[in-house]
């Protein structure tokens, strides 16, 4: 079965080549899989596993169950001005990529339906206004908005996730990452936050 695949790189984000997915064999889940990093987003009809790690911030892995056909997004913010050439990255940019790449592909807006992961506010120290809630808060209005199922969600809190989505069957596992991954995900958002100061982002979000 020939793969069906949008994938937003973010430069910022992501350093690796262009020249494809980071698609690998992962023993444990005796599947192929592929990594949907930060602002990023992948739709495919193949049978694999989409796998990311998250934060605060939110991936939307959305279906259409009768052609089996989905896909994931991981977006930082709920919204701003593109200025940066990478839509995927802010909520309100990232659910439309997705949801005009599923029905590029065949699928039925009226058929879709979502499953929603992260949104945890992974920072002690960050109590005002915490990205994380209101990410959480952004998918959910967004989706219901859209008048979208959401069949399962699994939002806010203080830990990071694992989240592995399997678009033909629809299947969702996610794993909430002990306090010992805490520092490494918070660390990461922070580094990226740091890349971030050296571009040019609309809005007025404190990013972390």
């Amino acid at each position: 079965m020939k793969i069906r695949v949008t994938r937003a790189f973010d430069p910022v984000a992501n350093q690796r080549s262009r020249a494809g997915p980071l698609l690998y064999r992962d023993t444990q889940l005796n599947a192929d899989v592929v990594k949907v990093l930060p602002a990023e987003y992948f739709c495919t009809e193949r049978d694999l596993a989409l796998m990311t790690v998250l934060g605060s911030c939110v991936a939307a892995c959305l279906r259409d169950p009768v052609i089996r056909l989905g896909g994931m997004n991981h977006f930082m913010l709920p919204d701003g001005e593109v200025t940066d050439g990478v839509p995927a990255r802010y909520g309100s940019h990232a659910m439309e990529l997705l949801i005009n790449e599923l029905i590029k592909h065949g699928a039925r807006r009226e058929r879709i339906e979502a499953k929603v992961f992260g949104g945890g506010n992974v920072l002690k120290s960050f109590t005002s206004q915490p990205v994380g809630t209101r990410n959480s808060e952004f998918v959910v209005d967004y989706l219901r908005k859209e008048n979208i199922q959401v069949v399962s969600k699994d939002l806010g809190g203080i830990h990071p996730r694992k989240v592995c989505f399997f678009p033909v069957t629809g299947r969702a596992l996610v794993k909430r990452l002990p306090h010992a991954h805490e520092d490494a995900v918070a660390a990461e958002e922070i580094a990226y936050k740091d890349r971030l100061k050296q571009t040019q982002v609309a809005g007025s979000v404190e990013l972390f």
